[in-house]
C-alpha cells in the first residue's frame, strides 16, 4: 500500500494518489472519505499494468483527509501508511 502526495503551491491544492497492490482484495475497491462525502464507488481504484490499482483525488492544501478503503462485499480496511483513527479509519494532512 502506498499514498503519494503532491502539493501544488500555485493552485493551493494537493493531489493524493491512493495505491494498493492488485491482490490486496478480490473485486472492486474504492477510496471513501471526507473528500467525497463518504460515497462508496465515487473513487474506484483502477487496475494498472504494474500490478497495482490506484485512484487520485485533489483537495485543498493543508486539509485533513479522513478515509478508508471499501472492497466488494462491504469489506472496509485501512491504510497502514496513514495515521490511524481510533475505532477505525485513516487520516493524513494534505
Amino acid at each position: 500500500m502506498a499514498i503519494k502526495l503532491t502539493r501544488d503551491r500555485k493552485s493551493g491544492t494537493s493531489k493524493i494518489q491512493f495505491v494498493l497492490p492488485d491482490d490486496v482484495h478480490d473485486g472492486p475497491v474504492s477510496a471513501v472519505g471526507n473528500f467525497n462525502d463518504w460515497q462508496p464507488g465515487t473513487h474506484k481504484l483502477i487496475k494498472r499494468s504494474n500490478g497495482t490499482r490506484s485512484v487520485s483525488v485533489t483537495v485543498p492544501a493543508g486539509q485533513d483527509v479522513h478515509f478508508r478503503y471499501l472492497g466488494s462485499g462491504g469489506v472496509w480496511f485501512d491504510d497502514p501508511e496513514a495515521h490511524a483513527v481510533p475505532g477505525g479509519g485513516s487520516y493524513l494532512s494534505a
